[in-house]
């Protein structure tokens, strides 16, 4: 009984290290595509929180500084496609919630999103992707008169399931209909 405790007590102080381990983060590569109309490009701070359907979240608060394309490069510019790539906690699959948000600064504050693709891996996890079609002005200038696109896919069968693609938004995909 005692060699059983001890052997409980072990496993447990190896269960929590793993989990405080910073090895134990995932990877998120992310894309995001700027609309193609004149005055579509920002210049503002760009952020995103993202979420699994248990509410457990990543937060870059600065999307720019986990940008991938070089340090004199210009995001967020008419019709581009820009990619980004950081570590975080891991968080469960597939990313159901998106909460993009402009800062609104700058000379070029309004930002129209097309989309924004997120793919998520790390130890011991599958790879997971995710599709959230903003289709929106980021913008106090142009309809819907926010800087914040909220889209939720969470609710959705789809996200419950053992897929390792959702799509959330309003565009179609192969048939699949995002909400």
């Amino acid at each position: 009984m005692p060699s059983t405790a001890i052997l409980t007590l072990l496993l447990l102080s190896l269960v929590s290290a793993s989990a405080d381990d910073p090895n134990n983060e995932c990877v998120y590569s992310i894309y995001v595509k700027t609309g193609p109309w004149i005055k579509s490009g920002t210049d503002s701070k760009i952020s995103l929180t993202v979420s699994d359907a248990t509410s457990r979240s990543v937060t870059v608060p600065n999307l720019e500084s986990w940008g991938l394309m070089g340090p004199k490069y210009d995001y967020y510019e008419r019709d581009n496609l820009d990619i980004f790539a950081g570590r975080g906690p891991c968080i469960g699959a597939p990313i159901c919630r998106l909460n993009l948000t402009s800062d609104g600064t700058g000379p070029h504050h309004g930002w129209y999103c097309e989309y924004l693709e997120i793919t998520s891996t790390g130890p011991h996890k599958q790879c997971a992707q995710t599709a959230f079609y903003v289709e929106q002005w980021l913008a106090t200038d142009a309809a819907p008169y926010q800087l914040t696109a909220v889209l939720d896919g969470c609710k959705r069968e789809e996200a419950e399931s053992e897929k390792r693609r959702l799509v959330v938004g309003k565009a179609v995909e192969k048939g699949a209909v995002a909400e």
